[in-house]
């Protein structure tokens, strides 16, 4: 199996990149230069409205294009935010410190090889075919605005690679959802969620583990995730499933 770990780590940063934007679509993308400029005017999800920066050599004209991609969230009635990897590098990052841009929503990408052994005694699970019958579940699993089914389907109904939809019940209630995105050699998980009131009983492990399972049946070979820093349940299980930290990301929005 070809490690993905023994590539270059901004190789490999690129790699994750470009397969989250495959996985999780925005509805408008605009290049300004190695910037990639996602605006999603139906779901506000930061990594949909964001700037990102795709080579820590791409420097010229900071200040210009910066006013250039502010007026594309003002247009959208967003708020101008980076979202800054170990791809946006140190000039970029000094610019927006001098321009008071504050950092936030530290996250990880976690990563791990997808063999066999990973998912030994898992049972197989089918993923649903009805999208909003997922949706819904997700909602509320999340307890989240029923407004936001329509932003939530189109980001889905956009995914060009494999998606596999995930819900985990209880009585026939949906306990734990999550997406499974097989794209080449990897398996992205995505909004992973688990209903409070049901945390702590393995359900979102399991969803996960047939997730996986159904990946590498397809032909992945590493699965990876992106969890905010903050959420240590989230990264007791992933690490304990053997995910490990690739990088960090974090988010930067202009001053108020």
């Amino acid at each position: 199996m070809p490690n993905i770990f023994a590539t270059s780590t901004l190789a490999m940063v690129r790699r994750f990149e470009a397969a989250g934007f495959r996985a999780w679509p925005a509805a408008s993308v605009h290049y300004d230069g190695t910037w990639v400029i996602r605006l999603t005017a139906g779901h506000e999800a930061k990594r949909l409205n964001s700037v990102n920066p795709l080579d820590p050599h791409d420097t010229s004209d900071i200040g210009d294009r910066i006013a250039r991609a502010i007026r594309r969230f003002d247009a959208y009635g967003r708020r101008p935010t980076f979202r800054m990897s170990p791809l946006a590098g140190e000039r970029l990052t000094a610019h927006l410190d001098r321009l008071g841009w504050y950092p936030y929503a530290e996250s990880l990408v976690m990563a791990m090889p997808l063999t066999e052994r990973t998912v030994a005694g898992v049972l197989d699970q089918i993923p649903l075919r009805d999208m909003g019958r997922f949706v819904r579940a997700a909602l509320r699993v999340r307890n989240a605005d029923p407004a936001k089914r329509a932003g939530l389907s189109e980001v889905i109904g956009s995914i060009e690679p494999d998606a596999g939809l995930f819900v985990q019940e209880v009585d026939g209630r949906p306990v734990a959802t999550g997406i499974c995105v097989h794209d080449g050699t990897l398996a992205g998980l995505f909004e992973l969620a688990t209903d409070a009131a049901f945390r702590g009983h393995g359900h979102g492990r399991k969803l996960v583990l047939s997730a996986l399972k159904w990946a590498l049946g397809r032909g992945a070979t590493h699965a990876w995730l992106q969890v905010e820093a903050d959420n240590a349940a989230a990264l007791s299980l992933y690490r304990s499933l053997g995910f490990a930290e690739a990088y960090r990301y974090h988010y930067r929005s202009a001053p108020l």
